[in-house]
């Protein structure tokens, strides 16, 4: 590349300037949506007149599938439908982002729309007022894909120093982590904490509890600003399960469960029932443990690094290595939730906690209503 052709980084300095500049009363939003690898977030922005007060004060608006692999370009159309409102941390106060469903121009739900089941589910099971926690694992990567500050030859120094590690020489990227966590703070999203993870440059942060189906919104919100604080500093953070083959850790996205009967005195023999459940149903949640039918989870579900092997289902108190763990704290309480350390990273918040509230709360033939919506196939 010449010198005129090469590019350059962008000014932060400068664009902070622009971005302060008033508005005139004007809004904007931005549409935040789940593109049609079941994985990706895209994003658009248009003014309002005024801000909206509430979700439903923001209209529904229409972009193109055909680009997003989520419609021929014959019928290209496609309707965002706003769910959730939150602040924006980007363009700050009054300015909006807002959670979308995507229709088809039939208005039925996109392929990769799962919060329409979750939610049919989400309000079958309400009255037991199930609470998930979720707490999401991710690595850094340079742009060159390469993992952050990871030597350019070579590896770092084995695992042992990084969990929750402090020093240059133990904590790649914490300003990423630390601009996130309060990134999320503004917008209004209930994170709940953050710590740096087995591998160097790789990080978690916790969003919940929530009731319902407000865990998942929260979640894939959390997960657009964290690629796009990581935008901001030329950094790239990936949700892949496994991102480094060897003696290192994968990335998962344990997700805690309890209900108002769990919780309370004596829960935890319903915990135990629950698990009991979850046992008879383990081929139907790998399978919605990755937005692959489990493929993506098989390399890092391997029975090494604190997992347990994909195919064969355990549980037990304080072990991370079992598929449901009971925490150490509430065998003593005989009571509180357990802990699915099955789903990956990469999973669709609105699968996995639709699957542990069919498999635990719903009676069989609710049971089987929802199953033909969310069309779940089982691991081979």
């Amino acid at each position: 590349h010449t010198e005129a052709t090469r590019s350059v980084p962008l000014n932060k300095t400068l664009c902070a300037h622009y971005l302060s500049l008033p508005q005139g009363g004007l809004c904007q939003v931005t549409y935040v949506w789940i593109d049609g690898s079941g994985e990706g977030l895209r994003s658009k922005t248009r003014t309002m007149e005024s801000e909206p007060c509430d979700v439903e004060d923001v209209p529904e608006w229409i972009f193109d599938g055909s680009s997003t692999s989520q419609a021929e370009s014959t019928k290209s159309d496609m309707l965002l439908v706003p769910v959730r409102m939150f602040r924006d941390p980007f363009a700050l106060d009054p300015n909006k982002l807002v959670l979308c469903e995507v229709l088809k121009y039939d208005r039925e739900p996109a392929d990769t729309n799962l919060r329409h089941a979750c939610n049919k589910i989400m309000e079958k099971v309400k009255d037991f007022h199930p609470w998930f926690g979720m707490e999401q694992e991710y690595t850094l990567l340079g742009v060159d894909g390469h993992p952050y500050a990871w030597p350019t030859k070579g590896y770092p120094k084995p695992q042992g120093p990084y969990y929750c590690g402090v020093g240059a020489d133990r904590a790649f990227g914490r300003d990423i982590v630390d601009c996130h966590y309060k990134a999320c703070l503004y917008a209004g999203i209930k994170i709940s904490g953050s710590n740096a993870e087995v591998m160097p440059s790789q990080w978690e942060f916790q969003v919940g509890p929530c009731e319902g189906i407000e865990i998942a919104d929260h979640l894939w919100m959390a997960r657009f600003l964290l690629h796009r604080v990581c935008e901001d500093f030329g950094v790239i953070a990936t949700l892949d399960p496994k991102p480094m083959v060897g003696n290192w850790n994968g990335a998962g996205c344990h997700t805690n469960f309890s209900t108002e009967t769990t919780r309370a005195e004596g829960g935890l023999e319903h915990i135990e029932t629950a698990i009991e459940k979850l046992r008879l149903h383990h081929a139907e949640h790998i399978g919605v443990s990755d937005p692959h039918g489990g493929q993506d989870n098989q390399r890092r579900l391997t029975g090494f690094h604190e997992t347990s092997k994909i195919h064969e289902f355990s549980a037990g108190v304080a072990n991370r290595t079992a598929s449901i763990r009971i925490p150490l704290q509430v065998d003593l309480d005989k009571r509180g939730y357990l802990e699915d350390r099955r789903p990956a990273a990469n999973c669709d918040p609105y699968a996995v906690t639709a699957a542990i509230a069919r498999t635990c709360l719903l009676v069989e033939e609710e049971e089987a209503d929802i199953l033909t919506d969310l069309e779940i196939n089982e691991l081979e």
